[in-house]
C-alpha cells in the first residue's frame, strides 16, 4: 500500500503553519504564494480547511499536459510534475477542479504538492493533527473521496 495525506478539517484550527512550512522546505523561504498547501477559511462558519493535490484517480491535470511534464509515476501512484518537460503553458492550472496547482510567476513553474518525498512537511508541523501522513488503503480513500465531494459542494454553492 502506498502513503497519502489525509486531511481531517474538524482539527484544522486555521493556523496557517502547514502553508508556512511548505514553503520553507519547497523554497528556502516563508513565502505563501509558493506554498504547495493553502489553508481555506470560513470565518462565519469557524470553519478551515487545508487543500492539496489531491492525487485525483482520473487526474484532468495529467490529461491534458502535452508535454507529460504532468504525469503519474508508476511506482507510487502520485501524480508528479517534471519542470525540465514543462513549457508554460498552463493548462494543468486551469484543468485542475480544486484549483491546486498553481502558476508561480516568479519561478516560472507550476506549483504542485509533491508530498515532500514522502516525508510531507505539512504534516509534520501541524499541532493539531488537521493533516496526516497515513496509509492509502480503502476506507481512506473513501474518506477523501467524500471530503472532496463535500469541498466541491461548497465551493459551488459559493459561486452561485
Amino acid at each position: 500500500m502506498g502513503m497519502m495525506l489525509t486531511i481531517h478539517p474538524e482539527k484544522c484550527t486555521g493556523c496557517r503553519n502547514c502553508e508556512l512550512a511548505c514553503a520553507l522546505e519547497h523554497g528556502g523561504d516563508f513565502r505563501i504564494k509558493a506554498s504547495r498547501i493553502h489553508v481555506y477559511a470560513w470565518e462565519r462558519e469557524a470553519f478551515s480547511v487545508p487543500m492539496m493535490c489531491q492525487q485525483c484517480s482520473d487526474a484532468s491535470c495529467v490529461t491534458v499536459c502535452m508535454p507529460k511534464a504532468m504525469h503519474r509515476n508508476p511506482a507510487t501512484g502520485l501524480v508528479e510534475y517534471d519542470a525540465s518537460k514543462c513549457i508554460g503553458c498552463k493548462m494543468c492550472v486551469q484543468a485542475c477542479a480544486f484549483g491546486n496547482a498553481a502558476w508561480d510567476a516568479l519561478t516560472a513553474s507550476i506549483l504542485k504538492c509533491d508530498t515532500c518525498d514522502g516525508d510531507p512537511a505539512c504534516a509534520k508541523i501541524c499541532p493539531t493533527g488537521a493533516l496526516e501522513w497515513t496509509d492509502d488503503d480503502l476506507a481512506v480513500q473513501a474518506r477523501k473521496k467524500s471530503f472532496a465531494t463535500k469541498i466541491k459542494n461548497a465551493f459551488s454553492e459559493a459561486q452561485s
